[in-house]
């Protein structure tokens, strides 16, 4: 997987820097098919987790977009993306490659289409809006940065443990374990939705579980709902997307999310399509086994990188002992999971009058801010992007 990983998030990191966010904003403001159909394509290539996309999403509402181009985002995004998109044709084969993708976009359209026609507009809790601040700095080191650090620091661990879970499911599951489900494919599904749904796994994450599960006799419809299911939702974003969405939002874009899963699965196994050997022949050659020097070179710089993330991930946890100035304040904000939540944080914060500068920290739950801004404004403003204010820590 590596060469794909490096090279996806290369293509995500100058997404990232070279289009700026209200460039989906403006195709997206409309009330009508065609924004949720544009949602949901802009959504799929963005290397957001279901967490991250939660704050994204919430600007977009912010610049005025139509609440089912904001449902077909919030579906379709964390499905997949660029990263993903490569990391599956490495491991899982073309078919994969091209079909996670096109579920995605369906499913994200559909639910788009459904919150458009059963959700009212006072269904959905109003925000205080917040403008986004350009980021400064050369472009190709914000590309490298976000590329290489920023996003190996947001699913580094995920992605290691995904890697880990598959190589225990190759050596302790039985050969062929899943096979005693053979004639009940549902309940494959059904079984990994309610593993799936709740747990927080990103879309790169998912790929090494899924592939191995295939070679231990798990169906290429089960494997692909938990594909779709498992980076799509998690009961953090559940239940923040309830906080800032409303009931009905959130009851749509859930049924959504687990009914087309268990449909395109359904789909994928009545095709007749053989997917495991293709798993197998990519991941368990002898070729792939003994990969050459350039994949060799490839996966020990991607480990150095996720080493080095990790580690300045872990080190920040711990370097904020220093004695702080008078006019500078810690709080405790929780649900930031990853590089994108800080900056909606900080974004949020830096529109309150008083703030002179704001850094938060995911790893550390901590939000400092710089400034005479009284704690009610900075709670004011945390909240209304969907994250939890806990006072002074």
């Amino acid at each position: 997987m590596a060469p794909y990983l490096l090279l996806g998030f290369l293509i995500a990191g100058m997404l990232h820097v070279f289009v700026p966010q209200k460039f989906y904003a403006k195709y997206l403001s409309r009330n009508n098919k065609l924004s949720v159909v544009w949602a949901a394509l802009l959504g799929i290539p963005l290397p957001l987790c279901s967490c991250g996309v939660i704050p994204t999403a919430i600007g977009l509402k912010n610049e005025k977009a139509s609440k089912g181009a904001i449902a077909s985002f919030l579906i379709a995004t964390p499905q997949t993306g660029i990263d993903s998109i490569l990391a599956t044709f490495s491991l899982m084969g073309l078919g994969f490659a091209i079909i996670r993708p096109t579920a995605a976009l369906i499913t994200g359209v559909c639910g788009g289409l459904l919150v458009n026609r059963l959700v009212h507009d006072d269904d959905v809790v109003d925000m205080d809006s917040c403008s986004c601040q350009a980021e400064k700095g050369n472009r190709i080191w914000r590309v490298l940065k976000y590329a290489y650090y920023d996003m190996l620091r947001d699913i580094g661990l995920r992605l290691l443990i995904g890697l880990v879970v598959a190589a225990l499911i190759q050596v302790a599951v039985p050969d062929e374990f899943f096979l005693q489900f053979g004639s009940q494919p549902l309940l494959q599904m059904l079984v990994l939705l309610v593993i799936a749904v709740p747990m927080y796994i990103c879309s790169t994450g998912s790929i090494p579980v899924a592939a191995a599960l295939m070679m231990k006799g798990l169906s290429p419809g089960a494997a692909l709902v938990m594909l779709m299911a498992g980076p799509a939702v998690n009961m953090a974003s559940i239940l923040v997307v309830h906080k800032s969405m409303g009931r009905r939002f959130t009851s749509i874009y859930l049924m959504t999310i687990v009914g087309f899963a268990i449909l395109f699965g359904l789909l994928l196994n009545a095709t007749g399509i053989d997917f495991t050997v293709a798993a197998q022949n990519d991941c368990c050659t002898s070729k792939s086994a003994l990969p050459g020097t350039f994949k060799l070179i490839c996966a020990t710089l991607l480990t150095l990188l996720i080493i080095f993330a990790l580690m300045m991930k872990l080190f920040s946890k711990f370097t904020s002992k220093e004695t702080l100035a008078p006019d500078v304040v810690v709080y405790r904000v929780e649900d930031m999971h990853c590089s994108h939540c800080e900056a909606a944080v900080v974004r949020a914060v830096e529109e309150v009058p008083g703030v002179e500068k704001a850094k938060a920290s995911a790893s550390a739950n901590t939000l400092t801010i710089k400034g005479s801004a009284t704690e009610e404004a900075i709670r004011t403003a945390v909240e209304g992007v969907g994250y939890t204010f806990k006072g002074r820590k």
